[in-house]
């Protein structure tokens, strides 16, 4: 897990193959203006999920995994987002099998620790971390761009 300010950016293009591709795109949209929903960038090896959603309560929000994506969360507008966060390897409690056409495995399991995104900031979620995204109170519009590993 990276938890950055989006001008420290270029720090993390070699994180990944496609990491300087997806920061590049993500600095040179207006994500105000988007309009929710999926949007492929290039293909399904990086897109983003534009939304906007009330945040939910520490005990609504579930961790999740990833297999085969990164993910990079950016919190648009709102106050703050607050995000659950365990090491993959210590989950235990699952929610049902993994769903491999959607990417995500949701576990019951209580996060080891929780931080904070404010606008302007990003996180880097890999498949090694488990996350409980959407912790708060209030609106927010958010990005998440996908990133193939």
């Amino acid at each position: 897990m990276i938890l950055d300010s989006l001008k420290n950016a270029a720090l993390y293009y070699g994180v990944g193959p496609r990491m300087k591709r997806a920061f590049e795109l993500i600095a040179s949209t207006d994500w105000t203006k988007v309009e929710p929903g999926i949007h492929e960038l290039e293909g399904k090896d990086i897109y983003v999920n534009v939304q906007e959603r009330e945040l939910k309560t520490k005990e609504a929000a579930k961790l999740e995994v990833h297999d085969e994506y990164i993910d990079i969360q950016v919190l648009v507008s709102g106050k703050c987002e607050s995000f659950g966060w365990s090491e993959r390897c210590a989950l235990r409690q699952p929610q049902g099998e993994f769903n491999k056409e959607k990417d995500i495995r949701f576990y019951d399991d209580v996060p080891q620790t929780y931080y904070t995104l404010l606008p302007g900031q990003f996180t880097v979620l890999f498949p090694e971390d488990g996350h409980a995204p959407m912790v708060g109170e209030g609106m927010v519009r958010k990005i998440i761009v996908k990133v193939r590993k």
